[in-house]
């Protein structure tokens, strides 16, 4: 394939637009949030908390609309196997950002926290935040490894330059403006990003429709023309395993840093619940344009363009149709601008997810962990490296992906399985406690893992009813590849389990230990009878309610130093309602 000098032009002025707004973004807010008394390290972890409607807007949309979404989506429209039934990340995390702006947006903003880790430290202790640490930092790793595979993978469609060089650049990029402004840095450019995606995106599918080689998608959709109707079917036997990936997406899309990063760095509770609806309906929106794309993809013969004669299905390219179709379908110029765009684009989903791996890092294990007392330089600094450290882990996954919209599911998998359930505990169950945490966190990994990971070749070695052995045949290497099919929703049930696990272990903790059957002595880890030790950190009583207001908030009293207390509960951050937190005061109602 030759250079095209259109194309690399075309991928160099979108960076260094979107370089120049990242650098700016940083110099404009640079003393933002500083100046209200507010820390750095806070300022670059949720900006000054008073991220607007129009900024926020945009940024949590392009949270969930980057190079995995629009990829991924037109990937799963084409597939013959699959279609638009079965394309649903849409739908998917619009609900979830729907179910998230109706139930947690507001407790999570009204309580000042700073990442989405701070009340699992409040509730169930130092070590349980970082145990689950983990799993949401192998999400974000997941989801930024998925979005710079789905940039490589466009990049070498536009032009014929080494794949692994063009996800460096891109991902050093990203990493860099990240760096320098932090949250306002990536909230200004996903605003840019956004913009080039549906400009791109749009402009190009009117002429790829016009095509020759494109058959009517209104017909393809119901009749086999080229391959079988890209609308899809769902078999009954599939249907709850179609189920349970929808619940992963629904639910599983909630308890990310990503999202939580946004809420609480809107200027109100009241704020933080709008923006997710918003976002719900942007999510939707830039959707359509690749629903299309993979729609004509499916309606091409393939015969007829510069493609070939083999189709991108034959050649195990599925995951680039997206690229494909802007290339072969559209005229140079229609296919630069667009390729180009979405070239730049794609980031807007890299850089946050690093951006969150790092605040929760420095945070909830360096700094609430390990070093209480560690200045606020200190966290800065911490922050830096693990941007430049968790930037390259995305980076090295990026390189060695399948499918896109494979690492994208299992991204959000354990995410689903494990915090999910731990978040509605910590939010909505009282009298939860460390023990039950740690039950629901082994049941959730435990019945997850024991179903297998064809994307990581991860054999079972647990067997839900309904299982079956289905043959992979790779079109390349035509290598056969055995794979074990979990049509069980074991997610799902494994959520379920972890849920139950929580709260039946926590209220059997508390009462044998509060009877007496078990002695004071053998709480080791100081969370019914010694629960007001260092360990679980000073913490707030949560109402059960959706709509939380200050006053609701049970009174405390500080049981260790102020300094640390004072991590979890801002003054200024909590005023949503014109009120002032009672345990500040230290005063009794």
């Amino acid at each position: 394939m030759a250079l095209h000098l259109e194309g690399l032009l075309a991928i160099v002025i979108f960076y260094v637009l979107i370089l120049f707004v990242g650098i700016w973004a940083a110099w404009k807010n640079k003393n933002s949030g500083v100046e209200g008394g507010s820390d750095q390290s806070e300022s670059i972890m949720v900006g000054g908390r008073d991220i607007g409607l129009f900024v926020g807007g945009f940024t949590m949309t392009a949270t969930w609309v980057g190079g995995g979404y629009i990829n991924g989506t037109a990937e799963y429209v084409y597939l013959p196997s699959h279609g638009l039934a079965w394309a649903q990340a849409p739908f998917g995390y619009a609900l979830s950002l729907v179910v998230g702006g109706l139930f947690f947006a507001k407790p999570m903003r009204s309580r000042g926290y700073v990442t989405m880790l701070d009340p699992f430290q409040q509730l169930y202790g130092k070590r349980m935040g970082g145990l689950l640490f983990i799993p949401a930092l192998m999400g974000e790793i997941f989801w930024s490894a998925a979005i710079l595979s789905a940039l490589g993978a466009t990049l070498s469609v536009i032009v014929d330059i080494n794949i692994n060089i063009s996800v460096m650049i891109s991902a050093l990029i990203a990493i860099f403006y990240t760096l320098v402004g932090g949250l306002y840095s990536v909230a200004y450019t996903d605003v840019v990003q956004l913009f080039c995606i549906f400009v791109g995106l749009w402009i190009s599918v009117p002429f790829a429709l016009a095509n020759p080689a494109v058959s009517d998608i209104g017909v393809t959709a119901v009749k086999r023309v080229f391959q079988t109707p890209w609308l899809g079917t769902i078999q009954p036997s599939d249907g709850w395993m179609w189920a349970d990936n929808f619940c992963l997406l629904m639910l599983g899309g909630i308890p990310w840093q990503v999202y939580f990063q946004r809420v609480l760095s809107a200027s109100s509770a009241t704020y933080a619940q709008v923006l997710s609806f918003l976002a719900a309906f942007g999510c939707l929106v830039m959707a359509i344009p690749s629903v299309l794309i993979g729609a004509i993809g499916a309606s091409t013969d393939w015969n007829q363009t510069s493609y070939g004669p083999v189709p991108p299905m034959e050649k195990d390219e599925s995951d680039m149709i997206l690229p494909i179709v802007l290339q072969h379908l559209c005229p140079p110029f229609v296919s630069f601008f667009g390729l180009g765009a979405v070239s730049a684009a794609v980031m807007s989903s890299a850089d946050s997810s690093i951006l969150s791996a790092s605040s929760m890092f420095a945070r909830n294990i360096y700094q609430l962990a390990f070093r209480q007392s560690a200045s606020d330089r200190e966290i800065v600094w911490v922050m830096r490296v693990t941007i430049f450290v968790f930037g390259a882990l995305a980076t090295a996954m990026a390189l060695l992906t399948g499918t896109v919209y494979g690492l994208w599911y299992l991204s959000s998998d354990l995410v689903y399985v494990i915090i999910f359930p731990q978040l509605i505990s910590v939010l909505f169950i009282k009298g939860t406690n460390t023990y039950g945490s740690v039950a629901g966190y082994v049941f959730g990994l435990l019945l997850r893992i024991g179903g297998g990971e064809p994307y990581l070749r991860l054999p079972p070695f647990i067997y839900y009813p309904g299982w079956t052995q289905e043959e992979k045949v790779h079109h390349l290497t035509k290598e056969v590849e055995h794979i074990v099919m979990q049509r069980f929703p074991f997610k799902t049930v494994a959520m379920l389990a972890s849920l139950l696990g929580n709260a039946v272990f926590s209220y059997a903790a508390k009462y044998l230990f509060e009877s007496g059957t078990l002695s004071p002595k053998y709480d080791f880890l100081d969370a019914v009878v010694s629960k007001h030790s260092k360990e679980i950190m000073d913490k707030t009583t949560l109402v059960g309610s959706d709509n939380i207001i200050l006053s609701e908030m049970a009174p405390v009293k500080p049981r260790i130093g102020s300094s640390l207390a004072g991590t979890f509960m801002n003054a200024e951050a909590l005023s949503d309602e014109g009120e002032t937190s009672p345990d500040l005061n230290n005063e009794p109602q």
